[in-house]
């Protein structure tokens, strides 16, 4: 079972305004994998790292069955722990490192994981990262009272079937908006 609190934004994407210009977040969208009172981890789901799938799987000896798969691009998910890997996917399974997001999405770190993507028998889709994007307590509040993120509900459409280069635009138009007409500058009434 998983737990959710009312503030909780686990589940959602976190979308760079276009003021925010700081690499690897600009124009960045990041899948809240957890959030609560001691800070939130994501992971950006639209930088292209220079790894494919299967150059993953040739470091840990794997052959891989699926052609398709050992050419999917492995991602930049953030800045924190780039050597670690990170598998965002829907199918929950029963993997010896998982974290249930909620409901519908789940986030696992273990070997086993990438055993069974290999042997073509892993979840599918999936979408697989090198390191994570965090925030300490109160960051990521105070970072969303500044208007330097975006907030909508995580698609799988976004996730795993937009091209990399249209996901900010795809997320931000979640909630209706076109963030190229935004301008590069927040301000509050």
């Amino acid at each position: 079972m998983y737990s959710k609190t009312p503030q909780s934004l686990a589940g959602q994407f976190l979308i760079a305004m276009p003021s925010l210009t700081e690499p690897p977040f600009s124009r960045g969208v990041a899948f809240l994998c957890q959030h609560d009172e001691d800070g939130a981890v994501g992971l950006l789901v639209n930088r292209l790292s220079e790894y494919r799938f299967g150059d993953v799987l040739a470091q840990m000896r794997l052959d891989c069955v699926d052609h398709e798969l050992a050419d999917a691009p492995v991602l930049i998910g953030g800045p924190v722990q780039q050597e670690r890997g990170f598998v965002l996917h829907r199918e929950h399974g029963h993997w010896e490192s998982s974290y249930r997001i909620n409901g519908d999405w789940s986030v696992t770190t273990s070997q086993d994981i990438l055993i069974a993507m290999a042997a073509g028998e892993g979840p599918r889709p999936a979408l697989m990262t090198l390191g994570y994007a965090g925030w300490s307590a109160g960051q990521l509040e105070q970072e969303l009272k500044d208007n330097t993120w975006l907030t909508a509900e995580a698609s799988e459409r976004v996730v795993f079937h937009t091209p990399l280069e249209e996901r900010w635009s795809a997320a931000a138009a979640l909630v209706g908006i076109d963030p190229l007409q935004l301008p590069g500058y927040a301000g509050h009434a």
